[in-house]
């Protein structure tokens, strides 16, 4: 009893023991790949959708959008010329997208162009709903492009005269890019049911773009999905080249002595502010007068390169000749505000 009696201080904590455990389990802990870090306020947490994945962000995306208005605008002038009737076109959408949401909206029947763009890896999709396919290879066989009210799929001459359209729009949309690569699109397939496309892995970001088209009395859409991996290439170069626009700051080019200049002649005057004197004055001076000016006249002596004001010095004499010894550089406002007798120096 008397060994158990001398232990107690052993097995219990003091306060201060018990406040800084208290303090411990209290604390906001965060963990980071296996890291805790308590109460660390910099953080910051955002939510994340693993079943729609964004690769993109959102200014990304609107600079996309842009590019994409351009291209819509062009190709809808574009296809008007070529099918000779007004063919309308407007952005639904722009998204990325796994490519197992992309093939599940799309309808079924359907028309499907499947194509690559050199130099660029991957396989794009092209869906065109087969009533707006149908009213065009219409139009193009002389009709007046009238809606075709029939769901069904093309024939292989429908097909081959809507293929034209297709190239059209893939070309236009491989413009768009010229600044950052030049690219050649080339139609590799045709498919009428987008349920069994294996272009792509299903969990693969696809950057879908939905066009709302209007060709007379037929009003479908247009689909194109595009492998993020097929166009990571070039949107890398386009924010590369944005940053460098953002951040390029104007360099000032320093002044350098170019051989060119030894032989180039300057104007160089002295001159004083003496005093002021009325019009009157002025002609009463006869030869031999004497002007009395300030001793201090002399040591304000401008400089004046090629008529402009430049240097403030001294004048006096070195053995013969009258010299000016530079004693300062004029500021820009000195300059503006300097004030010369107009003389000319030939």
């Amino acid at each position: 009893m008397a060994e158990d009696a001398e232990k107690p201080a052993a097995d219990f904590l003091d306060q201060s023991e018990i406040d800084r455990l208290l303090a411990q389990e209290t604390a906001p802990q965060i963990h980071t790949g296996g890291v805790v870090r308590a109460g660390d306020a910099a953080l910051k947490v955002q939510p994340y959708d693993f079943r729609n994945p964004a690769f993109l962000s959102e200014t990304e995306l609107r600079r996309l959008r842009l590019m994409h208005e351009d291209f819509i605008r062009y190709l809808s002038a574009r296809l008007s010329l070529y099918l000779r009737m007004e063919f309308g076109l407007k952005m639904a959408q722009l998204t990325t997208v796994t490519y197992a949401k992309f093939t599940d909206s799309l309808p079924n029947p359907t028309h499907i162009s499947l194509f690559k763009v050199d130099p660029l890896v991957g396989v794009g999709i092209l869906d065109i709903n087969p009533r707006l396919a149908l009213t065009i290879a219409d139009r193009l066989l002389g009709g007046k492009g009238h809606s075709v009210k029939a769901d069904r799929y093309l024939t292989e001459i429908e097909i081959a005269l809507v293929e034209d359209v297709v190239t059209i729009l893939l070309d236009e949309w491989c413009a768009q890019w010229k600044g950052e690569q030049e690219m050649k699109p080339q139609i590799v397939g045709h498919e009428n049911s987008g349920q069994f496309l294996q272009t792509s892995a299903r969990d693969a970001v696809i950057l879908g773009m939905t066009l709302e088209c209007s060709f007379g009395d037929c009003t479908e859409q247009i689909q194109i999905g595009v492998p993020y991996a097929t166009i990571e290439p070039i949107v890398k170069k386009m924010q590369a080249r944005q940053q460098r626009d953002t951040a390029s700051v104007p360099l000032t080019r320093r002044a350098e002595w170019q051989a060119s200049y030894d032989r180039i002649t300057v104007p160089v005057r002295a001159e004083w502010e003496a005093f002021e004197i009325t019009l009157r004055e002025v002609t009463q001076f006869r030869v031999g007068d004497v002007i009395e000016v300030r001793p201090s006249v002399c040591a304000e002596t401008r400089i004046l390169m090629n008529g402009t004001p430049k240097f403030v010095g001294t004048v006096g004499l070195d053995t013969d000749r009258v010299a000016v010894q530079i004693s300062r550089k004029l500021a820009s406002e000195e300059i503006f505000n300097a004030q010369s007798d107009g003389r000319k120096v030939s």
